[in-house]
């Protein structure tokens, strides 16, 4: 970009892993083959390939009950999971989801199945006990995203899981773990069936994602054609993209703990540096540690994001993946006034975030705050 920035919209996008690139590199340049193919080279590849998804997948679940179809962002994941297990009845979501999610249950109506979107609490999690009251025994899919992109709030999915099965052991579990998988501690119950995933949130390269999902869970195809990813996805694969999946989950999964640990530090640092008078904390504590949600209230959000960027400073205003509206929907359904939705701010970290970066970062929010405040009065 040519000048020094603190980039702290993580939860958006991450750097891609240097060393996890290079390492795949060698299947831009040399073992490029199709790994479809039946010649030695191509089936090499193809090896690789299934290495990769056994490693991502061992990571979460036990390899020998679950498959993992790759497919092009945690997106289409969510896509396939609504689509493929809520054909009929109703399906259970809440109103805290990521827009795929959300968007995909809102088109429901339109094939005869009934979305049901539960409400959250003010920090974006889920309230369990509507969610269990919106399961029957019509219900065939509930999907609750495991740590809300907006707020970082960690839903407890194996709890919730647990208790939708005892209600309706019919009813398949999906959870959308984009921001969960490879940042926080995540070992998959047989109660959830269905887990989206996405590198590019943690080094990997944007166009991979997956979908984990139980054996025997029956899925329909999502792209027809040469039956690649065992039917359900044609195409040849993203071996580049895959690869460097793998390369990266593995630095994230061997330093997990560790990451959680000093990013909460660095999380708690960047808040305490805030100036009360001008920002509000919207995030739990508990929450994932990757994501700060504060308010600025009575400012436009927007209009600080730009002046922050000027200064060298990158932050969201929730989810990027639904920019278009004034507010954010999630953020309005936890509650919050029109004071304090136009302010939100998302800052949200990586292992490469630095004790000096988020001092510096304090620093720029208050002084950025306060000008445009006393520009605004």
């Amino acid at each position: 970009m040519g000048r020094q920035i603190i980039y702290l919209d993580n939860a958006a996008t991450t750097r891609p892993n240097a060393r996890a690139t290079e390492r795949a590199g060698v299947f831009l340049t040399e073992r490029y083959f199709n790994p479809s193919a039946l010649y030695s080279d191509g089936f090499s590849v193809g090896v690789e390939l299934k290495k990769a998804r056994e490693f991502l997948l061992s990571r979460v679940v036990d390899p020998t009950a679950y498959d993992l179809t790759f497919t092009s962002c945690g997106t289409e994941a969510d896509n396939q999971a609504v689509f493929c297990c809520g054909k009929r009845g109703n399906v259970v979501t809440t109103a805290g989801e990521h827009a795929a999610i959300y968007a995909s249950c809102t088109e429901l109506k339109n094939r005869g199945v009934e979305p049901r979107f539960v409400p959250v609490l003010p920090d974006g999690g889920v309230d369990p006990e509507a969610l269990l009251r919106a399961v029957d025994e019509k219900t065939s899919l509930v999907s609750v995203i495991h740590v809300n992109n907006e707020t970082g709030a960690i839903n407890p999915i194996a709890q919730l899981a647990k208790r939708v099965k005892e209600k309706n052991p019919r009813a398949l579990f999906h959870a959308d773990g984009v921001q969960a998988y490879g940042k926080i501690p995540v070992r998959l119950p047989k109660e959830v069936d269905l887990y989206s995933v996405s590198a590019h949130k943690i080094g990997g390269l944007k166009g991979t994602g997956a979908l984990i999902h139980k054996k025997g869970v029956h899925l329909s195809p999502y792209l027809f054609g040469g039956g690649q990813e065992n039917g359900l996805r044609s195409g040849t694969e993203n071996v580049f993209g895959v690869m460097t999946f793998r390369y990266a989950a593995e630095e994230k999964f061997a330093s997990l703990d560790r990451d959680c640990e000093r990013i909460g530090e660095l999380r708690e640092r960047l808040f305490s540096g805030l100036d009360g008078r001008l920002f509000r904390r919207l995030s739990p504590q508990n929450g994932t540690p990757y994501i700060l949600t504060v308010s600025a209230e009575g400012l436009r959000g927007e209009v600080l994001q730009h002046m922050l960027s000027d200064e060298g400073l990158i932050v969201g205003t929730g989810s990027a993946c639904s920019s278009r509206h004034r507010y954010s929907r999630v953020m309005t359904a936890c509650g919050y006034t029109e004071k304090t939705l136009d302010g939100v701010l998302r800052l949200s970290f990586s292992p490469e975030t630095t004790l000096e970066e988020v001092e510096t970062a304090a620093k720029i929010l208050n002084e950025t705050a306060a000008r445009l405040k006393q520009k605004t009065e």
